[in-house]
């Protein structure tokens, strides 16, 4: 039977939407926003730590970030590229300007400043473009950059001062491009610079621990932003009130480290360093909380963040055990984001009503 013709229908319309059904109104600008909020209390202490040289260390990383970012989407609108690859170069989403922040932030405050520009560079371009832009990259663009100073200047990149808070530039931070700083010369004709050993190092090649106290309020020698464990610990909390990241992953990683720490320093107290030192050392909070959270190269299911977390952990321990560095957070996090498209495949979710497919 036919309507009548200009009867309206009173029945509601099937609306037929595809998966998924809950939005949650998470916006990539507003993470970001979160991220770099609850790393102003870092920077701050970081600066407070270590004066101007952290501060420029850390604007000269998010430069080079973002100048690339930008360069990058302005040459693919000059030459009519599509939206795809115009928005490559966008800074509204606030990514560029994490991933320089986060850099510098593990870089060592008496750092060139060129060099840490040049990374923040590394990092968006080698990181970030070349994968095809936010959301394809495979590894954290901040440890990509990280990494490539890492491998290019190594002995600048383990240079570290001692703490003290100076309104100047170190000796060598306005080095030019491709000429040596020769930081530790400088710093031994300073009154005011000594070059130090970070806990890490000084448990790495003499067998010392440092004050637990020391490391959980900071003032010790190291990389910009992982001095101070409390800061961070409270930056973390933060960001897991604000559901910023899944608390899985850091969750997962201290508690391997704490586990495993724990048998080696069962074993052979002499020989291998306490649980407490090996949490509170060198960048694994910042590591834990900043960089092995970032959703794009984690896990998303919850099985994967606990398999990643426990790889990030395990591998953490045994390179600053038995590797030749002291350190071992950023190979360890890269590592496993070379593994995170395996572990989402094997732990990813099966639609309800469907088996298992067998291999063949």
């Amino acid at each position: 039977m036919s309507e009548p013709t200009g009867t309206a229908r009173t029945e509601p319309r099937l609306i037929v939407h595809a998966a998924p059904f809950l939005r949650q109104g998470v916006t990539t600008p507003g993470l970001m926003g979160d991220v770099l909020l609850a790393l102003v209390p870092v920077l701050a202490f970081s600066v407070w730590n270590f004066g101007l040289p952290a501060l420029a260390v850390v604007a000269s990383a998010t430069l080079g970030a973002a100048g690339t970012e930008w360069l990058a989407g302005r040459g693919a609108r000059r030459r009519g590229a599509g939206n795809t690859l115009a928005d490559l170069g966008t800074l509204g989403d606030r990514s560029a300007w994490l991933t320089g922040v986060l850099l510098g932030l593990t870089l060592p405050p008496g750092l060139p400043l060129w060099m840490a520009f040049l990374g923040g560079v590394a990092a968006i371009g080698l990181g970030k473009l070349i994968w095809g832009g936010l959301g394809d990259n495979l590894f954290n663009p901040a440890l990509v950059g990280r990494a490539f100073l890492q491998a290019a200047f190594p002995i600048a990149i383990t240079t570290w001062v001692a703490p003290g808070g100076r309104w100047s530039l170190l000796p060598g931070q306005l080095a030019w491009p491709l000429m040596s700083p020769k930081l530790a010369a400088a710093s031994a004709a300073a009154a005011d610079v000594v070059t130090t050993a970070t806990p890490l190092n000084q448990m790495k090649f003499a067998g010392q621990e440092a004050p637990l106290g020391d490391l959980f309020l900071g003032g010790i020698a190291g990389s910009a932003g992982e001095t101070s464990a409390l800061v961070i610990l409270a930056a973390g909390l933060f960001l897991a009130a604000r559901r910023a990241f899944d608390w899985r992953i850091p969750v997962s990683i201290l508690a391997t480290v704490a586990a495993f720490a724990g048998v080696l320093h069962l074993v052979a107290p002499e020989r291998f360093a306490s649980p407490g030192f090996m949490l509170l050392s060198g960048g694994l909070l910042f590591g834990a909380v900043f960089m092995a959270t970032d959703p794009v190269t984690s896990p998303l299911a919850p099985r994967g963040a606990w398999i990643f977390g426990f790889g990030v952990g395990f591998l953490v321990v045994l390179i600053r055990v038995w590797g030749g560095l002291p350190e071992g957070v950023m190979y360890a996090i890269l590592l496993m984001n070379a593994a995170t498209p395996l572990i989402e495949r094997v732990t990813q979710p099966r639609a309800f009503g469907h088996a298992r497919r067998k291999p063949a």
